[in-house]
Order: C-alpha cells, then sequence, then structure tokens
C-alpha cells in the first residue's frame, strides 16, 4: 500500500531577517528566529516524533512525545513549542528520551482500540506510526481498568454528517481537530468537554456534527492523527493506490486538490498544502462534494432529435457530431453566415474554452461568441480597464493578511468563497478592521469571532450613491493621497473627479435619504478606510495619512449585477487610487469570481468584441496574428452578446447556437423570454454532463467531461493559472477539448492538437499575457499567476506595483443613476439574489451530492415585518411577482435582510428564481441587474403556473431521456447509455 502524506514540519514556518545558528545531533542549522526546534530537526531531516503537532497550526505542546534534550537546560523541552536560540545545542534522540517517548505512547495505547487490522486509517495512521517510531513493542498496562471503548465508557459514533464519521473511542484528545476548527476554518465549532478521564472532543453543546455549527470544510478530518475522524468514503472503500495534484472545479478560489485514488475511482480530495490559492484548506464543496462526476443521472452517449417535442435518439459520436456540423452549415446558407453562434463555459478548462471560441471565429466565421461572465463579472472587466488599465484583480489572496482594513462590498465570501472567507477571517482575529457595504446582514457583519466596524446596509440599487458618498468625504476631509496620486495617476481626470464627488448632492447626508445608511456611519468608514484604525476622527486631517495602512477592496456580484455594474467598478477603482492602495501587499482592488474559470473564460477571448488577451477584434495586428496562425480570415466587427442571441433568435436572424457547459435556461434573467429564444432555434447543441434545463430544448446532446475526466487550466480569481489533471478516463469516451476538435473537423476546419498542452502553446505564442506559460513551467511552480513573460516569468502576484499597466491611473467620473427597477405600489419590495454554501451556481452538481442535507431547496428571506403585512409565517408558501413573472417560493422569516428587502438563491430550477428577475442590465455590458428586482409577495397554497408548466416540460423531457436510455443497440448509430 502506497500512503500519500505530505512533509509535516511540525510548526508553521516563520519569517524573519534574524538568522539563528544552532547545533541539532551535532549538525549545524541556521533557521529565521521564531522558528521552533521542532521545524529545525525536520528541515536538516532529523524527525522528531509527534503526535498533536502539525505545521497547519501553532504548536500546542500537548502529547509529550516531541520531547528534546537541550544543554544547560533542566528537563526536556517540547520541541514544537520551544523556539531556537543562537548557540543551541539540542539532542533529539538518547537513551533516555526513548524510555520516556515509549512511555509516553504507552499510556495512550493502553486507552485505544487494537483494531488495527480493521480499521480504516490502518495504513495511514499517526499514532500507529509514531508506535513504530519510539519502538513500542508491548504495553505494560492491562485493559482491564476504566477505558473509552468499553461498554461503560463508550460514545456511540456521531455518523450524522453525510461525508465523515466521528469515533470517539479512537480519540487522543490530541486537541487537533479542535485547533484547525479554529485556527484555519475560524468556526469555533469544536471544543474539548470535561476534564481528566472524561475528556472528549464535542461538537457544539453536546450536539451531532450535523446539528451544530460544523460546515464541515473538512479541515478537523485532515488534521486528525488517527481513524476518530474518518471519511465515509475511505471507510466504504478502503486506502487510495494514487495521488494526482488537480484544481478544483466549485468556486474562483481555485483550491487545489491530492484526489487519491483506487483504479480509476476517487477515495477522496485532499486539500494540497502545497495549494498556493489555498494553503492545505478546503470547503465542504471541494473537499466532499465530488461525487457528481460518477451520478446515474450522467448522460454518456450523444443524442439527436428533429425537435423538443419527440424523444432522444442515441446515435454515435461520428453521427452526432456530423448532424450538428450539417445543421449549423444549413442554417449559415440558408440565413447568412451571422445566423449560428456558441456560448463558451466558465466551468471548462482554458483550453476548452480557447478552442470554442476559436471554433465560432475560425469555422463558423463570425465573433458570435459570448460566455456566463456576460451575467456575472463583464462589468468587472470593463470598469478596470478603463481605470487601471487590466480586466483582472490586483492582488494573490494571502495580500489580504498584510491588510489593516477590509471592505467588502457585495460579497459574502463564507458562503461564495469559503476558503479565502476563513483566509479573510483569520486576518480579522488578528486585529484587522472590516467595513461591509451589503443590503443583508451577511455572517461577517456579526458573529462571535468576528464583528464588522462598519455595516453599511444601503438598499438594493445604491451601490454608487454608497461610493460617492465615501469618495465625497475622503476628498473633502483631506484624506487623499497625494503624493500617490500625483506619481501615479492622470492630473486632469483627478481634479475633475475631486470637483465631482466633492459637490455637496454626493456628500453622505445627501444621500441617505437615497441609499437608507446614515450619514454618519458612511462617514465612520470613509475615514476608516483611508486612515486605518489610527485616529479617526473628523478633524484628524491630513496629518492622519502620514503613517500609511493597508486597505483592501474585495467585492463580488453585489456589485456587478447592477444596472450601473461598471459605474461601480470604476467607483472602487477610484477609491482605492485615491487612498494610495494600489500596487502593494494588503491592498488592492478584488474581484471574487463565481465560477471556478470565470477569469479564464475571459482571458481566452469569450466575449465577442475581444480576441484572447482583452484586445479588440477591430485591431488589424492583433487579429493578424490569429489569422496567420488559424490560416483563416476573421470577421473585424463585434459578434452578438447573450442578450443579443436571445432577441435575433425572436426575430429570426439567428437560428443556431453551440452551448458547451453552461445554463442559460436556469441562469438567465427573465427565464421566460430565454425559453421563448431557445424554442425558435433551428439547432442547439448542449455539450454538458447532465440534460439540464438548458439541454432540455436541445436538438444535439454531446456528453461532456467532469474536471476530473480531463487535462487542462483554470485561472482563478487572482489570475492565478493551475493545471488540472486527468484523474479517470472520460466516461463517454471523449473530453471535452476532442469533441469540440471533432466538431471542428466536422465543419470543415482542422484543429490539430495531440494533447491540451499544445493548446496552451498556442495561446502562449499568441497572448502577450501568457507569454511564459506551459505545463512544463506549471508543473516546475505549481501555478503561476498571469502576467507571465519576459519580464515577469514566474508570474505577477501584484500588479500595478511601480505604474498602472495603462500607464497613469484614470479616475472616471460616476454619476449616480437611479435603475429603473424601482419599488412601486404594485410591486412594493426589492429582490436580491445569492448564494449559499452547501449549493453551487445553478446547482447541476451539487443538487447530485449529500450536500442536499443542508440546503434542498430555495428559500425567500423576508422581513418579520413584511411578512406580518402579508399573514406569512416562517414555512409558508410565499408567491413572489414581478413584471417579468412570478414564482413561488417557501418563506424563510428573518432579520437578515431589512424591512422592504427580499432575498432568495437560484441553486434549484424549479424554484423559478429568473422567472422573476428582469432582463434590466448594465449599461456598458449587458449584464444583468440580478441585484434589484421590484416584487410584489403575497401568501398563496399552490404553485405558479410557470412552475406548473416546467414541471410538466421537465417530466416529458425526463421520459424522453429515459426511453432513450432504453434503446437497444441496433446497428453502428445505436449505442449503449
Amino acid at each position: 500500500m502506497t500512503i500519500f502524506r505530505e512533509p509535516d514540519y511540525g510548526t508553521p514556518a516563520r519569517s524573519s531577517a534574524e538568522m539563528i545558528t544552532l547545533s541539532i545531533d551535532g549538525e549545524a542549522v541556521s533557521v529565521p528566529a521564531g522558528t521552533s526546534v521542532m521545524r529545525a530537526a525536520e528541515l536538516i531531516g532529523n524527525r522528531i516524533p509527534k503526535l498533536c503537532a502539525t505545521d497547519s497550526m501553532e504548536p500546542f505542546g500537548s502529547c509529550r512525545l516531541c520531547l528534546v534534550e537541550i544543554e544547560g537546560r533542566r528537563g526536556m523541552p517540547a520541541s514544537c513549542t520551544t523556539p531556537v536560540e543562537a548557540g543551541m545545542v539540542v539532542r533529539t534522540h538518547s537513551t533516555q528520551l526513548a524510555e520516556v517517548r515509549r512511555g509516553v505512547m504507552e499510556l495512550y495505547i493502553s486507552d485505544h482500540p487494537l483494531d488495527c487490522l480493521t480499521c480504516s486509517a490502518n495504513g495511514n495512521c499517526e499514532l500507529q506510526d509514531m508506535a513504530g517510531v519510539v519502538g513500542l513493542r508491548e504495553v505494560r498496562y492491562g485493559m482491564e481498568g476504566r477505558n473509552h471503548f468499553d461498554a461503560h465508557s463508550a460514545v456511540a459514533p456521531d455518523v450524522s454528517n453525510p461525508y465523515f464519521s466521528f469515533d470517539a473511542a479512537k480519540c487522543i484528545v490530541c486537541s487537533r481537530c479542535v485547533r484547525a476548527c479554529d485556527e484555519i476554518q475560524g468556526t469555533f465549532a469544536l471544543t474539548i468537554s470535561g476534564r481528566g478521564f472524561d475528556s472528549r472532543v464535542t461538537a457544539g453543546i453536546e450536539q451531532s456534527f450535523l446539528d451544530s455549527d460544523c460546515v464541515s470544510c473538512g479541515a478537523c478530518v485532515q488534521a486528525c492523527p488517527t481513524a476518530t475522524l474518518m471519511e465515509k468514503s475511505v471507510i466504504e472503500l478502503g486506502q487510495a493506490e494514487k495521488s494526482i495534484t488537480t484544481t478544483c472545479a466549485y468556486c474562483g478560489v481555485g483550491c487545489s486538490f491530492k484526489a487519491e485514488v483506487k483504479g480509476n475511482e476517487v477515495v477522496r480530495m485532499v486539500p494540497d498544502k502545497d495549494g498556493k490559492a489555498n494553503m492545505g484548506h478546503s470547503c465542504v464543496k471541494g473537499r466532499f462534494a465530488w461525487g457528481y462526476a460518477t451520478h446515474p443521472d450522467r448522460i454518456t452517449t450523444p443524442m439527436i432529435r428533429n425537435t423538443i417535442d419527440e424523444p432522444w435518439q442515441k446515435v454515435s459520436w461520428e453521427t452526432a457530431l456530423n448532424h450538428a456540423a450539417s445543421e449549423f452549415r444549413r442554417i449559415q446558407s440558408k440565413h447568412g453566415r451571422n445566423a449560428v453562434g456558441g456560448i463558451t463555459s466558465s466551468r471548462c478548462t482554458n483550453e476548452e474554452t480557447y478552442l470554442v471560441q476559436k471554433l465560432v471565429r475560425a469555422a463558423f466565421g463570425n465573433n458570435n461568441v459570448d460566455t456566463c461572465a456576460r451575467v456575472c463579472h463583464s462589468p468587472t472587466g470593463y470598469g478596470l480597464k478603463q481605470t487601471l488599465g487590466e480586466s483582472a484583480g490586483t492582488q494573490t489572496f494571502d495580500s489580504v493578511l498584510q491588510a489593516d482594513v477590509v471592505m467588502v462590498i457585495g460579497a459574502n465570501p463564507t458562503e461564495g468563497h469559503p476558503v479565502f472567507g476563513s483566509l479573510l477571517k483569520r486576518r480579522l482575529r488578528e486585529g484587522a478592521k472590516l467595513i461591509v457595504i451589503d443590503p443583508r446582514s451577511i455572517e461577517l457583519v456579526k458573529t462571535p469571532h468576528v464583528q464588522a466596524d462598519y455595516h453599511l446596509k444601503l438598499m438594493p440599487g445604491t451601490n454608487v450613491a454608497v461610493a460617492n458618498a465615501l469618495a465625497h468625504v475622503i476628498v473633502t476631509e483631506g484624506l487623499v493621497d497625494s503624493a500617490y496620486v500625483a506619481a501615479r495617476c492622470e492630473d486632469a481626470a483627478f481634479q475633475q473627479w475631486c470637483e465631482f464627488v466633492a459637490r455637496a448632492e454626493n456628500s453622505p447626508e445627501a444621500t441617505a435619504a437615497i441609499t437608507g445608511v446614515a450619514a454618519e456611519a458612511v462617514r465612520g468608514a470613509a475615514r476608516l478606510y483611508a486612515r486605518g484604525a489610527v485616529n479617526t476622527s473628523a478633524d484628524a486631517g491630513a496629518d492622519a495619512c502620514a503613517k500609511r495602512h493597508n486597505a483592501a477592496i474585495y467585492y463580488g456580484l453585489g456589485v456587478t449585477e447592477h444596472a450601473q455594474g461598471s459605474t461601480m467598478v470604476m467607483a472602487i477603482a477610484n477609491l482605492a487610487m485615491a487612498t494610495g492602495n494600489v500596487g502593494r501587499m494588503g491592498v488592492g482592488v478584488n474581484p471574487l469570481r463565481g465560477q471556478n474559470n470565470v477569469q479564464g473564460s475571459c482571458d481566452m477571448g469569450s466575449f465577442p468584441h475581444e480576441l484572447p488577451g482583452y484586445r479588440h477584434v477591430s485591431d488589424s495586428s492583433t487579429r493578424g496574428l490569429f489569422e496567420a496562425a488559424w490560416d483563416v480570415s476573421l470577421d473585424p466587427e463585434p459578434g452578438l452578446r447573450i442578450p443579443n442571441m436571445f432577441e435575433a433568435a425572436l426575430d429570426g436572424s439567428f437560428r443556431g447556437l453551440y452551448v458547451q457547459g453552461e445554463d442559460i435556461a436556469q441562469s438567465d434573467p427573465n427565464i421566460q423570454h430565454v425559453e421563448a429564444a431557445l424554442r425558435a432555434l433551428e439547432c442547439l447543441v448542449v455539450q454538458d454532463i447532465f440534460l439540464n434545463e438548458t439541454a432540455k430544448f436541445a436538438h444535439v446532446f454531446l456528453p461532456g467531461s467532469s474536471f476530473l475526466e480531463k487535462d487542462g487550466t483554470f485561472t482563478n480569481s487572482e489570475r492565478r493559472i493551475s493545471r488540472v489533471r486527468k484523474v479517470m478516463p472520460p466516461l463517454a469516451g471523449m473530453a471535452d477539448w476532442e469533441v469540440t476538435i471533432a466538431l471542428a473537423q466536422a465543419l470543415g476546419y482542422a484543429m490539430d492538437y495531440a494533447h491540451p498542452s499544445a493548446i496552451m502553446d498556442e495561446i502562449a505564442r499568441l497572448t502577450p499575457t501568457f507569454k511564459g506559460v506551459s505545463y512544463a513551467r506549471l508543473d516546475e511552480l505549481g501555478s503561476i499567476q498571469w502576467p507571465c513573460n519576459d519580464e515577469a516569468p514566474a508570474g505577477t502576484p501584484i500588479m500595478h506595483v511601480d505604474t498602472f499597466v495603462r500607464g497613469k491611473g484614470r479616475f472616471m467620473l460616476t454619476a449616480y443613476v437611479a435603475t429603473d427597477e424601482r419599488a412601486s405600489k404594485r410591486f412594493p419590495l426589492l429582490l436580491t439574489t445569492g448564494r449559499i454554501l452547501s449549493q453551487y451556481n445553478v446547482g447541476a452538481q451539487t443538487r447530485r451530492t449529500a450536500n442536499l442535507v443542508w440546503h434542498a431547496e430555495d428559500v425567500l428571506e423576508i422581513h418579520p415585518h413584511d411578512a406580518e403585512e402579508r399573514g406569512i409565517k416562517d414555512g409558508d408558501w410565499a408567491g413572489v411577482a414581478s413584471r417579468a413573472g412570478d414564482t413561488v417560493l417557501r418563506a424563510n422569516v428573518t432579520e437578515r435582510v431589512q424591512p422592504g428587502v427580499v432575498y432568495t438563491t437560484f441553486h434549484f430550477p424549479e424554484s423559478g428564481a429568473n422567472v422573476v428577475t428582469t432582463d434590466n442590465s448594465d449599461w456598458a455590458t449587458n449584464c444583468p441587474e440580478y441585484k434589484v428586482t421590484a416584487v410584489q409577495v403575497v401568501a398563496v397554497n399552490q404553485p405558479s403556473d410557470w412552475q406548473q408548466r416546467h414541471r410538466e416540460f421537465s417530466a416529458r423531457q425526463q421520459a424522453y431521456l429515459e426511453a432513450a436510455r432504453g434503446q437497444r443497440k441496433t446497428g453502428k448509430d445505436r449505442v449503449d447509455a
């Protein structure tokens, strides 16, 4: 059996300019000041036995196995809690140390089940290992006394969590799980209860793991040195045979994982300690919710049909691809070259996304390509390009550990980006200040261990007014970093901006009536952001800026998914430039991307006006590079955006669409409008792993592959390019990149790639920011943050260090314009939407896992006042109607939302959340305004008309699929499902 345990140096690495030299077992070693004796010994290969120590947490010193002898000191100090000193002479092994360590191990083993041969941790148990290391061969203490696994003392195993079990009988009370929950995750869900013999780990107040505050991140499971906390998948399947490093396919954090595999079956996913984005941490989705990849709902055989009102026919890959290609060519011949297009996926790899946009441009011959970033972060690309010169965030995630003040705007990191959320909470516990700007009371606003200094609980749709009010305070109270602005920014634009934000209508007092946020709260938040925690009084003046502090802004879809999304992104950049908070660690403008490869899908040229690298299609020199490489002539005119595709489908000028890995029939706004557009298409080709909502309208279904079945790369929110490695063969026989190549071939355009590495090589040749990227370089460095080129061969963790990408930073005027979506007598409430920890995006993946235990339906959060007015009680059905449509959701009466605001998620298609959202959108990018929808809510007792129609339609489509699954093999075009 091969065990895949990463090196563990016992205590965390320390950073210090001062180096300390000491002697360990006669060998000199120099380490940074603050390093533990244990780590210093491990660095020269001298392993000291340990059980409670691990380098992912601070030293604890409870197990007493790591004792050493230090010349001139009495006794045997614990090496994990003893810092090195200059000239120290340490012995890690001696006869006396060996005796003491064996004695300690005897005590542990005397109260531990001796069932190693049948234990799920057999061969991968640190207690077992340490017994061997100290040479324990017999236990002098008998089992006749009290112990934790006899009938009188044993506690029944807790199997309430769907992913792991807790067996207290095997616990050695090392506290590693408790400390992991505290230090790494920051949930503080576990504790040690009782004293002496009665000491044991408990979740909550004597609760089960499922009922406690545990968020199932897996940190405790990973920290456990025995089988006390163990993945149920390991209990069922046994220990793995091999380990493959890959990248999570959920949110934009981009966590690195070790996929532990037996044969072609994943046994467990273990967060990679060397992962630069997650540093060994994980969340419930990436750690445990990967079972969807082999779910029975997977479709692994191509299918075709003539209309959506007839059953599917299973066919061979060749037949399906030729049919799709002939339909696209027929449509173009009849309706023109621009009558077809494609949508790339932010779930697929960079290489796959690159191929889809290449297929559209080179094989279809137009620029009708778009991506789901259109409906989430397209304003980020536009706004940051205008102000800073690059369409991406400025920092690396661990930059937050050097922030003094953090402003979170329209984001919910602990739910949407939980691994970064844990890192942020760690910094807040260390003393950083927090400003939250959000209509809801998200977890960060107030918990027992983290509390926001300011929560600007604004009304939905008024982001820009709040940003202008913050800027007003910064300018009128002399809080601008004048030296930074003078050196780094365009003066004329800055002067215009100052004059604009200083106007009386932008003051906190004037905007309070619009935003609902008290003027003093805005002033206090502005002073805190501009000055930090030092001297935040109104009369402190410019002298308060003498001590430079670090202030960082993190924002999410609550910024971009508005009619003024692009305006707000520019307003955020203005705030950062004005206070000198761009270009070093601890600061920056940081968009938190929603899906795993939203950044990458944008980088790869998925927008209709841009080629890879954010270069406009009208630029002849850029276009010439791609024309030479692709051997085609490219259209210099931008193509259709997703909303334009829908409109063109309805007016008859757009007839064919290739969708790879996106579910626009659930994720896009005004679903009834989207459904009408999809019904109008003559040929809809969907490439996915499940029959999602969009596929129910398809004429050709091409089976997709999960992240476990492919090679490639993802690019996360911090511009980090990470490898995705194939863990098992594609269930359908081909990975997504191979399917796109085959479709291009069927269209008569050859794409010659033997492996995704060759696609990345082409990307690097044609895209300046990726010039130095290759699979060999990624394997060497682990990951790379673009730009990666001759000037930055190892990548660029921090952007805009000495100068902005565009040269001088440009301040933009950001006038507040009220959205058309306003509360009225007919629709008196404002609906805003978001995500929840256990579910992901449209839920296609997480709904097919045990995560349903925590969240099995979308609910409508409504304030007690609004609920009482409508006669709605907690758990009642509530009808939600807007000018776009209506649906029914179960009510959750809560004060997390303010009066006049309701909130829901969109993880379940039957909830119809996007039936209600309108097609109102951002002025610059058409990003939908999901966050502001005027609605009425009433008590109801039956589903909406749309929900009833959807239920009937879905049942019919599922029946068509089941009929296809039951087809027998008859000839070359028929294959088993």
